[in-house]
């Protein structure tokens, strides 16, 4: 134990939190997801987080939304919102660019980090579906900085993880994907 550990009560130095830019990983890779294997985007995204009673957060996601309504006028992204049996927030964006959908989600985050909310996103979500029409999404964790494929398999409550694999091989050298596949949890009910 240094002198610092003495004084600090032993208390480690918190991980600097993970890379914001890792969600721009999306920006490219989804070329490679269409032109390369079929996987096209859905033109939906959403950021969902836990909110928070208080009128500071309260009045951030009120600004945000606002923010995204008034430029989603210049792109043609629309937004709407919805709460999930959890009490969680989604805020959903349909845009066929995709790059104005990562635009929009990183402003949301960004919004509620600058003010002291980052702990309370939970994860980011873009939709895509294969040549066969099957669901594929791409969950961005904001607490690890890693992206993972999250593919339903028909019925509630069931993944086709050999689906998961084959996404997360033909996609992990162009997004940071997360190397702990017990980390890659479902997110069930997703709105989009």
């Amino acid at each position: 134990m240094g002198f610092l550990d003495a004084i600090l009560g032993g208390k480690k130095k918190l991980k600097a939190p993970p890379a914001a830019d890792r969600l721009f990983a999306m920006s490219t890779a989804y070329v490679t997801l269409s032109t390369g294997h079929g996987i096209e985007t859905k033109g939906v995204a959403a950021i969902v987080f836990q909110p928070l009673a208080t009128a500071d957060f309260e009045a951030i996601v009120a600004e945000m939304e606002e923010l995204l309504h008034g430029t989603g006028a210049d792109t043609g992204t629309t937004i709407s919102t919805s709460e999930d049996s959890h009490g969680y927030r989604w805020i959903e964006l349909r845009d066929d660019d995709i790059e104005d959908l990562v635009v929009g989600v990183n402003a949301v985050s960004d919004a509620l980090m600058v003010g002291g909310y980052g702990d309370r996103v939970l994860a980011a979500v873009f939709a895509f579906k294969d040549s066969k029409g099957k669901r594929v999404y791409f969950i961005y964790n904001y607490k690890r900085g890693y992206w993972y494929p999250f593919v339903p398999a028909a019925g509630q409550q069931a993944r086709d993880g050999e689906r998961e694999l084959q996404v997360k091989a033909m996609i992990g050298s162009e997004m940071p994907i997360e190397p702990e596949l017990e980390r890659w949890f479902p997110l069930w009910g997703i709105p989009i």
